[in-house]
């Protein structure tokens, strides 16, 4: 089994680049808050696991500046060659599987990765395991089962065949192992691994251009997967990509759950 083999969502796909742009409009703003206020900054050890893209890493780098470093990982790191310069260190590594690629961090930060792991205790442990003592952990994934709907406001047939692919996806993933129901467990988790002074927040955003931007990406990218599962047809995805081009949709994302602590 190679180590891509049942991710529904590669970053290899032409795809991949127009989710992450989404991604950084829609979270960037809410993850760099989080960051703000640990008081990130000057000569600070990073270590940004499952990067995908661009955006926090290069955040990073500014705000840790030539005498810190940020350890920039992912399964696939293809998406990440423009940010490969000092202070950015980028390698190629599987949280779930491997050991970390350091030790002594003052922070380690995930987004919307852990879901997608198939031994996310081992990948926590590890990224706990990481950190220097009074260090920062910032994990933010998705609870697609918290709000599982593309259109909330279901009022007709458009919204319902978004709601019903939307569905399908959610199977996919589950299929694939993803737990769907993840991002509302953190804060216990981390509780339960002994960070201190843990904390959490949601962030859910009902509808932008960039919510728009991302389902059109996703569907797109995982047009195939659900034609070949009998989910949809192909006039189906058509139908979708066209109502979703004519911006009358209010589409939302999952939430998105960040939680925080502390090493001891």
């Amino acid at each position: 089994m190679t180590r891509t083999e049942g991710y529904l969502l590669t970053n290899r796909q032409s795809e991949a680049q127009e989710r992450f742009d989404a991604f950084a409009t829609l979270f960037d703003p809410t993850t760099f808050r989080h960051l703000e206020r640990f008081g990130i900054g000057p000569g600070w050890r990073c270590w940004e696991v499952g990067a995908g893209g661009t955006s926090v890493v290069s955040w990073l780098a500014k705000k840790v500046g030539p005498t810190g470093k940020v350890v920039a990982t992912d399964i696939d790191t293809s998406r990440l060659t423009p940010a490969a310069r000092p202070p950015v260190a980028v390698r190629v590594h599987d949280v779930g599987a491997e050991e970390p690629p350091g030790e002594g961090f003052d922070l380690v930060h995930a987004r919307l990765v852990l879901v997608h792991v198939p031994d996310r205790e081992r990948a926590l442990q590890s990224m706990i395991k990481a950190l220097r003592p009074g260090g920062y952990l910032l994990i933010e994934d998705a609870d697609p089962a918290l709000q599982p709907l593309t259109c909330p406001d279901e009022h007709g047939p458009e919204e319902q065949l978004a709601n019903r692919l939307r569905q399908g996806f959610r199977e996919l993933l589950a299929e694939r192992g993803a737990d769907l129901s993840y991002g509302r467990t953190l804060p216990r988790l981390l509780r339960e691994a002994g960070l201190r002074r843990v904390e959490a927040d949601a962030y859910f955003p009902v509808t932008s251009p960039a919510c728009t931007a991302l389902e059109s990406a996703t569907v797109r990218q995982i047009r195939e997967q659900l034609v070949t599962a009998g989910i949809a047809t192909d006039e189906d995805i058509d139908r979708h990509l066209a109502n979703v081009a004519a911006g009358n949709m209010d589409l939302a994302t999952a939430p998105m759950i960040s939680a925080w602590g502390r090493k001891a």
